[in-house]
């Protein structure tokens, strides 16, 4: 598939090297603050040069702007775009799981038995997504992060690098856990 990256800071550069990694081309980049010579233009200048018949698109806007992310994505979605989730040949997603339209599951990443894995969500290299997890939609688990079985993450969270949620937890939605730290938080 020809896929528009909507984004073109560092985290967008990574994505576009898993969108060659899922077998898909890069079109080029969408950035309605930033120009440059891969930039095409605006979303609603490239809606109209690029559109969503012939193209998909996918949001590469990090985890220090989650809401300003969450309104790209439903732009794309309302435009009409494909969102399709990218996920890195060496992931492993376990055939009960379930990942929604535009979720990025980096390489090592790890989405176990019967877990479900909201829309737009980002799953970073190592992170492990263990047993009957539930997770909200436009949250970021960092690298080596672990969600242990039944958690529920809400919408809108960061999981830092190399922390651990505990088993049977519920996160609420916008909820940071910074790196390496231990969620005991409310349990289920």
């Amino acid at each position: 598939m020809r896929l528009l990256i909507y984004g073109s800071k560092e985290f967008a550069a990574t994505i576009a090297e898993l969108v060659l990694n899922c077998g898909h081309h890069v079109e080029g980049f969408v950035d309605d603050f930033k120009t440059g010579p891969t930039v095409l233009g605006t979303f609603d200048r490239v809606v109209n040069s690029h559109p969503p018949a012939t193209f998909g698109m996918v949001v590469a806007i990090g985890y220090a702007a989650l809401d300003a992310r969450w309104v790209a994505w439903l732009r794309v979605k309302a435009a009409g775009y494909p969102t399709p989730a990218l996920i890195h040949p060496l992931a492993y997603v376990a055939d009960s799981a379930t990942v929604a339209d535009g979720c990025i599951l980096m390489a090592a990443a790890i989405v176990d038995v019967r877990s479900q894995i909201g829309q737009a969500v980002v799953v970073w290299p190592g992170a492990c997504i263990n047993h009957d997890c539930i997770v909200g939609s436009n949250s970021f688990v960092s690298p080596n992060a672990t969600l242990c079985g039944h958690v529920h993450l809400g919408a809108n969270c960061f999981v830092g690098a190399g922390a651990a949620i505990v088993d049977h937890c519920t996160v609420p939605p916008n909820t940071r856990i910074g790196m390496l730290a231990r969620y005991t938080g409310t349990t289920a």
